[in-house]
Order: structure tokens, then sequence, then C-alpha cells
């Protein structure tokens, strides 16, 4: 009996689903890349190797930025972070965990246990706290063989972290701030915000490597520091501070050592602080703007004072919220889901930097990582809107206001929603589509259907509508456009632009709808009956023709015009978010049965013209799911993309289902939407919700 190719294929998908829907319960997945030191598109620090030790860390963008570390354990060096000196041997890794705030390495050896911390306080719903560019890198020794060891160590920060090349001079320095020893380093030129683009690091402003002096430190500013200490646990005399050098020629390291003396079973801890900070950050519209932890004239000094004084406070509130977000994340969507939620969190927000603006409210950037180096992109604000809209709404809010304000100026004449507000760091105008751009060129349906859905998805999560009544005139405005070109839309590009113009999409549709929907609940909440009734009824009827037009057999297609075609239609999971209601529960269980039997091993491919997918949307797919059997089916393949993908960047967001191998984009803050499952658990929606109002 022969079987043939498709009948194989089909056998070997059905048998690869089984299998994986129990990955879920498996230990926490290996990262991709491993959260370091992660604050926003310019101090963002990985390690992309399955062990700390394996190669030296890297800039989100791939760029070297090493920190170094080693351990003495009874004069004999060992590393525990990098891979110089290479003559050094490793101290084994024997765990890595990763919670949403922290990242926790173990080593053991000779007799020793190290357990290295690093620790963002990226608590998302106190705005002082998550802007303070500091990160703390701690150890904690001790004996496990219950003999006393003598124990000594180290850590060193390469000047390249505070320059976009290894050819740019830097100068260094030390300084003493209420306990506190400093090493600082930075460019010599400190030309501030004087470029924007997408692979580029920050040049302008300082690092700084922070020690406090009760935990009796040794520090230098020396290129020889790490051969010195390898070699007899000293550190050198500094170098020349008057001489500016290249990091690849001779520029200093920041380096710190540590003697503990005799170490038994009882731990030893010491902790640093490592921080980066520049005067201005961003340019919107030619203003020059802040980082939000300046807003009140606070300076670097007092900054890094505060928060080595509230060092203990912090860590444990960090802990709890851990814990507790990280309970929540598994009961709602299972182990597996939790693990890739916990690993999105801390890059969801480095992708983002947070200013003041000039009156004095937050205004909050992302940066579109390997797309195009956009800044504020609407199409990326969208698919990271459930992380903002579950765990801090004001930022999202932060998000949204500058582009509305910006589609508020003479400037802007067209009758859609804007795609971006420039390059990062500079945010002085739409550069997508070029300098003559068409309306070809740009998303019109995309834009101004997300920014109608994510007013009124922040309006229902703020539990009041002020931002919708403020920019009224703006949503009717768009409103208008959508119900006249949104049911059917022309050659447009949408969100997934790398896939090309397509017309008459259906997924494009479905937002379009559900745009039109959720403009008329705004208006209902405005008290604006006669809109809300005439566009409410508008829905209904497109929803309506959109069945009849998508139809096509099991599924609805992915263009109206091409039978045999599928595409995921994440779209809809708006339809349930906001209680809109405008489409039959069958279109939605038509869709998930018809899912289910695409999945590759990988996970659910975008569409049927290729394998590839993207990350954020297979997670709105599945919450369309009714059965949390439904769900763990089209996500059970993401643990083990996770594990298994060749790509060690920080996640991305667009890979291949077939061979796991990443397409483009990393670091993005699209990951956020891997957050829509938890959003859309009422209970979990309202007590985090609950406390961002607080």
């Amino acid at each position: 009996m022969t079987l043939n190719c498709k009948r194989l294929n089909d056998v070997l998908r059905a048998v690869a689903v089984l299998v994986l829907t129990g990955v879920c319960a498996h230990a926490q997945q290996r990262p991709p890349a491993v959260p370091l030191v992660t604050h926003d598109p310019y101090f963002s620090i990985w390690s992309t190797n399955d062990k700390l030790t394996d190669g030296n860390t890297r800039h989100w963008t791939g760029a070297q930025q090493p920190l170094g570390g080693m351990v003495r354990i009874d004069g004999t060096a060992y590393r525990v972070m990098g891979a110089d000196p290479r003559e050094v041997p490793a101290l084994a890794q024997t765990s890595l965990r990763v919670t949403p705030t922290h990242t926790i390495y173990t080593f053991a050896g000779s007799g020793v246990e190290v357990t290295l911390t690093f620790f963002t306080p990226a608590l998302v719903q106190d705005l002082d706290i998550l802007s303070r560019p500091v990160t703390y890198l701690s150890w904690e020794v001790k004996s496990t063989d219950a003999k006393s060891h003598q124990v000594s160590l180290y850590l060193d920060v390469d000047s390249r972290v505070a320059v976009n090349s290894d050819d740019q001079e830097v100068v260094w320095g030390r300084a003493h701030v209420g306990g506190l020893s400093v090493l600082n380093v930075g460019s010599r030129e400190q030309k501030v915000l004087n470029r924007s683009g997408d692979n580029l690091r920050i040049d302008w402003g300082f690092f700084h490597l922070a020690v406090p002096d009760n935990e009796h430190p040794t520090l230098a500013t020396s290129d020889a520091s790490m051969s010195e200490f390898a070699k007899s646990g000293t550190l050198p005399a500094d170098d020349d501070m008057e001489m500016p050098k290249q990091p690849r020629n001779g520029a200093a390291r920041l380096a710190v050592a540590f003697d503990l003396g005799n170490v038994s079973a009882e731990k030893q801890r010491r902790h640093v602080l490592l921080s980066y900070t520049e005067d201005y950050a961003i340019e919107l519209l030619n203003r020059k703007l802040r980082p939000y932890w300046e807003r009140n004239g606070q300076t670097v000094q007092l900054m890094l004072t505060d928060a080595e004084a509230q060092y203990s406070a912090l860590d444990a509130r960090g802990e709890k919220f851990d814990v507790e977000l990280t309970a929540d994340l598994e009961r709602v969507g299972g182990k597996g889901y939790a693990d890739l939620a916990v690993l999105a969190y801390r890059q969801t927000l480095a992708a983002h930097k947070l200013v003041v603006d000039l009156d004095g409210s937050p205004a909050y950037f992302p940066k579109e990582n390997f797309s195009n180096g956009c800044i504020a992109t609407v199409d990326v604000l969208y698919p990271s809107a459930p992380f903002f809209l579950l765990l801090s709404p004001r930022l999202l809010e932060a998000q949204l206001k500058p582009v509305l304000d910006y589609a508020l100026l003479p400037r802007w004449k067209w009758p859609f929603a804007p795609h971006d507000l420039g390059q990062y760091p500079l945010a002085n105008g739409q550069v997508y589509g070029g300098g003559e751009r068409t309306e070809e060129d740009q998303m019109p349906v995309e834009e101004s259907g997300n920014l109608l859905i994510l007013v009124a998805a922040l309006g229902k999560a703020e539990g009041n509508n002020h931002v919708a009544e403020q920019y009224w005139p703006l949503l009717s405005k768009w409103a208008d456009y959508v119900r006249h070109k949104g049911l059917d839309p022309e050659n447009q590009l949408s969100t997934d632009d790398f896939a090309g113009h397509l017309a008459h999409n259906a997924n494009l549709s479905i937002k379009a709808i559900d745009a039109i929907a959720a403009y008329a609940q705004l208006a209902r909440a405005l008290g604006k009956t006669a809109i809300a009734e005439d566009y409410g009824k508008a829905a209904k009827e497109m929803a309506a023709k959109w069945q009849q037009l998508a139809i096509d057999g099991d599924h609805y297609k992915l263009a109206f015009d091409k039978p045999g075609s599928w595409s995921q239609k994440y779209n809809l999971v708006w339809d349930q978010l906001l209680g809109l209601n405008i489409f039959p529960a069958k279109v939605r269980e038509t869709e998930v049965a018809f899912y289910q039997k695409h999945l590759n091993i990988y996970g659910l491919p975008l569409d049927s013209r290729e394998s590839y997918t993207k990350l954020d949307w297979q997670v709105w797919t599945a919450t369309l799911a009714d059965t949390p059997e439904q769900f763990q089916a089209l996500i059970a393949a993401l643990p083990r993309w996770v594990d298994e993908t060749p790509a060690r960047v920080p996640l991305t967001d667009w890979y291949d289902t077939k061979s796991a191998k990443m397409i483009g984009f990393q670091a993005r803050s699209v990951v956020g939407g891997v957050y829509i499952k938890a959003l859309a658990d009422k209970d979990v929606a309202a007590k985090w919700q609950g406390r961002a109002k607080q």
C-alpha cells in the first residue's frame, strides 16, 4: 500500500499538533535571547547564547556591548559573563530563570555557588520608576561543600556601550555621589539627537557604573582591568583620562572588584547600578524633550542616590509583581503561554522611550526596530496595545496623543490617519510613503481603523472617554473615510505590508467594520445618539455583506476575489473584546475550526500565500477560540518555536512556520500583543486595570 504525499503531510501535521499540545507543561522555554539591561531602544543589552559565558553581551541590534564578569575562587579565576578573557575557564552555568523584571543566572564550581541577577524595575504602573534608567546587577555567593573559600568578584563594562561604533572616541572619569562611587563614560563629541535611523546606538549622554561605598569596592578605569584581575585578582591604576580614545584602540573599561574574603555557607551579597542618561531623548515636532524622570529637574546624581536608597524595596516589589503577573498569565493561557508573555514583557517596554512633553504630561514613543526605524508607528501601536490596555492604559494614551495631535495640524491634509511621526528619535512628521506620497503609498484604512479601535479600547480600559471627546472631530473624519472605503478596500497596504498591496482584503475589511462599530460605541457613550444609531446600523449592514463576499466553503477568503485562499482573521478579536457583537459567532467558529487543519510544526501561517507567520497575530487568532482546548491547539507550536528557532535575537515576530527561521524584525514592541489573551479574561483585566487607576 502506498500513501500519497498530501496524505502523508496531513498525517505528520496531525501528529505534530498532538505532540506539541503537551509542550505547554514543560520547563521554562530557552529564550532566543536573554534580557539583561532593558530600558529603551538605545539602552538595551542582551545575551544571545544559552550560557552567559558563551559569547559577549550585545545591544539588541547585534552590535557588541560587552559586560565582563569573573569570580576568583581560592586564587583561580573563572568567567561568569562574556567570552573574555578566553584563556580563563567558564564557571559552569547551572540554571537560568527569566521573570518579568528579573533575569537570574546560577553558576557552581570549586565548592562555590554564584547567583547573578539582573533586575530592571520595569513596574509599568509606576511611571517614575519605569522611566528611571537603572538596572541593578547583584551577586549572591555561598559555599556548597561545608568549607570556607576565598572569593572575589569582578565586573567591567566596555566603553562601546556609549557609542554607535567602536571607532568613535570616548572620554571617561570618576565621581562620588551620596555614598556611591561612580564611573562614567561617554562619547567625546556629544552630538545630541544628531541623526535618526534603525541600526543605530546612542552616541550622546553617559553610561554610569555606580557602586555603594559600604560594599567596599575597588574601582578602575583601565583597558588592562580584565587581564590584571584574571592574573592577580587586583585592578590596575586608572588610564590617562586626558586623552580620548576609541574603544577599538584602548579606551578604558569601567571596572569594579569586590574582595569577599572567606565565604562560607552563609550568603554574601554585593550589587551595582548600571545606568545611562542623556539630557534630551526625543525630538517631537522640533521640540527637544527630556526623559520623563527628569521632569521635575531631578539631576543624575539625585536619581542615582534615590535608586540606591530604594533598591531593596524595589526588588521586593519586583519579585511580588513577577509572581503575581506570571500566575495570572499561566491561569488564563497555560504554562507555555505564560513563558512567552514573560519573555515579551521587558522587550515590549524596551522598544519605547518615555519622555515628558512641554506641558508636563508623559509622551511614550515606540521605535519600529529592524523594520524601517519609524517612531510612533500606528500599526505598531495597534498590535502592542493589549499589553498596555491590560497593565497601563495611561501609557497607551501617552502613545496615542502625539499621533492625534499631529493629525490635527494643518500640515496633515489627508482624510485618513497618519502612519508614523518620523524616524526614531526624531518625531518631526511622517516619513512612510516618501516625500511625494500618494494614498496608495500609505495605509489609509489600516491606520484609521487602528486608531478608532484603540481610542474605544482605551476608553473602556480607563473607564472614561476623555480622549475620544477631545479628538472627536478627527475621529469623525476618519470614521467617515473608513465607512466609505473600508468594506471592500482598494489596492492598499495593511500592517502586514511586507506581503505587499492587496485589494479586497477580507481581514482589513473586518478591521474597518469593527472600527465603525467602535466609533458608534463611542458616540453612544458621549451622548451622540443619532450618530451612534447611524454608524451602528452601518456596521451591521457591512458585516452582513462581508459574510457574503468572504465565504468560501468551510472558511472565509484572504481576499474577496480570491477563491481557495485564506488568512488569519485576527482583527475579529475586537468584536469580542469591545463587546461589539457585529459578526455572528459562526464566523469565529468557522475560522477557528479551519485553522486547526492548517497548522505547521512551528505555528499557523499568516495566510495561504506563504508559510511565514506573525507571532503576535497567532495569539490574537487563538484568542478567538471558544474553549481552552482550541486555544491550546492553536498556540501549542509556539513554545517549541521559542526553544528551537535558530534566530538568537530578542523575539522576532516574523518567522517561518516550517523551518522556525526568522524572516525579519527583532526586538519589536509588537510582541506585547501576546497579552491579548490575558486582556480577554474579564477578571484578570479588571484586576490590573483597577490597579492602574489607583
